[in-house]
């Protein structure tokens, strides 16, 4: 098991390598369904980059990938990143590599710490202002809820997925 010290700092090439290790091990990947904020999408582009995870994003989109808020919101870190778009919910799933789709919704079933990832999972994320219809809801394997306060209603979709995906890593 890998732990952070809590005084000093650690060389980041150590936690490089950890991260790359494992985050190339598990073959975990993110998929963002119609995304309406480019902002949400240009810093999940810097976290799959981070971490090494593949990023699909799912047609249509309100804006362009060229947006100017997605790109100073995912900094210099496009590069980085391994994005592949497709341009319908069909195309994703013709393409999609093998392995579940864990569609993380307000109305999951299984609470987040309940949830055991296996390699080569898809982490699916609905738009922020729809979520994804039920045809998408009927093909996920897993419905994972992050659990939150009764008197919210929902998180910010990058820190969604943040959670999400520390936590897939992580197990």
């Amino acid at each position: 098991m890998f732990h952070l010290p809590l005084h000093g700092r650690v060389p980041r090439r150590c936690l490089y390598r950890h991260f790359q290790f494992r985050t190339a091990s598990t073959g975990i990947k993110l998929a963002l369904f119609q995304p309406d904020i480019a902002r949400n999408v240009g810093a999940i582009i810097r976290l799959t980059a981070c971490f090494g995870v593949p990023l699909s994003i799912i047609r249509p989109t309100s804006f362009t990938l060229d947006d100017r808020s997605m790109k100073r919101a995912s900094l210099d870190y496009g590069p980085l990143a391994h994005l592949s778009v497709h341009e319908n919910w069909d195309k994703f799933q013709s393409e999609r590599p093998p392995g579940r789709l864990i569609l993380f919704t307000t109305r999951g079933a299984t609470p987040l710490d309940e949830f055991r990832f296996q390699d080569g999972d898809t982490l699916l994320f609905g738009s922020e202002t729809a979520g994804v219809p039920d045809t998408v809801h009927n093909e996920a394997d897993a419905r994972v809820v992050i659990p939150i306060r009764e008197e919210t209603r929902s998180l910010n979709l990058a820190i969604s997925a943040g959670i999400a995906l520390w936590e897939a890593i992580r197990k």
